[in-house]
């Protein structure tokens, strides 16, 4: 618990597409390394040629993203990529809003709290509060989770008109992750008939087989996004209603301060 200077336009688009995702790679070869590479190294992480390494290397390194160490002590990100972050983050227009009582639903529950928004047939992290427990659920911003299978993506699917939402079904792949995940048309649509009368939606063991999920909508600025809470069954099973109700509750603190 605890991803030359003739080309066409078509071409030339996919080159920088495949240039940003080797540079946004590249910070994540080191997030995972925890320390300098040498150039084979981070291209052999890459899985590209040290020529284009090399090349890639050099412009972020132009740009003060990442400085050369001593002779063969290898290459290492500078601060201003987190200076960038930083200035990005503390002017989000949105995640400032429900800060506070998005930290306070995760002391009040012990658990992790995820904010999430819906992208297509996925959802994306925004924000995640980390529980304090040893054993919790370990997820992180910019992750993707599927809407069937998880409890803020079924709060979205429980948005959606019954129009929408029996087309936007027929569609979708509903994928097995577990014993327990819902994958049929009518297994899902009678689990969010449920959760929209209840008011609340739950992922038990649907998506990872000790976890338990339970998620709510909020509306900001006419922008749809879910707050969800999860953590190990043995311990959210017993207090379920009462995790519910603080939920319920932070739900209503975010809607009624829009």
């Amino acid at each position: 618990m605890q991803n030359i200077f003739m080309h066409t336009k078509k071409q030339s688009d996919s080159s920088n597409v495949k240039t940003a995702a080797r540079t946004l790679d590249l910070f994540e070869a080191f997030a995972a390394a925890q320390k300098p590479l040498n150039l084979s190294e981070l291209a052999n992480a890459l899985q590209i040629p040290v020529s284009s390494c090399f090349a890639l290397v050099r412009t972020l390194e132009n740009r003060g993203y990442v400085y050369m160490l001593a002779a063969k002590k290898g290459i290492y990100p500078t601060k201003r990529i987190l200076d960038v972050a930083s200035k990005i983050s503390a002017s989000d227009p949105v995640l400032d809003r429900v800060e506070d009582e998005l930290a306070k639903l995760r002391d009040t529950s012990g658990e992790t709290i995820v904010f999430s928004k819906r992208q297509s047939d996925h959802i994306v992290y925004l924000d995640v509060y980390d529980s304090a427990n040893s054993i919790r659920y370990n997820t992180q911003v910019g992750d993707f989770k599927m809407l069937h299978a998880s409890s803020g993506g079924k709060a979205f699917l429980g948005a959606m008109d019954e129009v929408e939402l029996d087309e936007f079904i027929a569609q979708l792949e509903l994928t097995r992750y577990t014993p327990k995940t819902l994958t049929t048309p009518k297994a899902l649509l009678a689990d969010l008939a449920v959760s929209r009368k209840r008011g609340w939606y739950a992922n038990i063991s649907e998506s990872v087989s000790d976890l338990i999920g339970l998620a709510v909508t909020v509306s900001l600025s006419g922008e749809l996004y879910s707050i969800s809470m999860a953590g190990p069954v043995y311990r959210m099973k017993p207090n379920l209603q009462a995790l519910v109700a603080a939920l319920l509750k932070t739900q209503r603190a975010i809607q009624s301060a829009d």
